[in-house]
C-alpha cells in the first residue's frame, strides 16, 4: 500500500531530484506519482509548488525543499 501521494509534473528538475531523494530514503514503493497537469484543481493547487510529497494518513504535505530528515 502506498504511504504518500508525489506530486509532480513532467519536466521538472526539482521533481526529479526529489524523487530521486525518496528512492535513496528507501521510499521507492512508498508513494504513487501523481501529474498535476493531467488535472486542473491540482495544477491550480500546486502549480508553483511542486514537488510536493503529501502523507495519505494525515493529509500532512511536504513542500520542496526537503531533505531525508524531513
Amino acid at each position: 500500500m502506498k504511504r504518500f501521494i508525489f506530486y509532480s509534473q513532467p519536466d521538472c528538475h526539482l521533481c526529479e531530484e526529489a524523487e530521486s531523494l525518496l528512492h535513496a530514503s528507501g521510499l521507492g514503493d512508498a508513494y504513487q506519482i501523481v501529474d498535476i497537469e493531467s488535472d486542473l484543481e491540482l495544477l491550480k493547487q500546486y502549480g508553483i509548488h511542486v514537488p510536493v510529497l503529501k502523507r495519505e494518513d494525515n493529509q500532512q504535505e511536504l513542500f520542496w525543499p526537503f531533505d531525508k530528515a524531513d
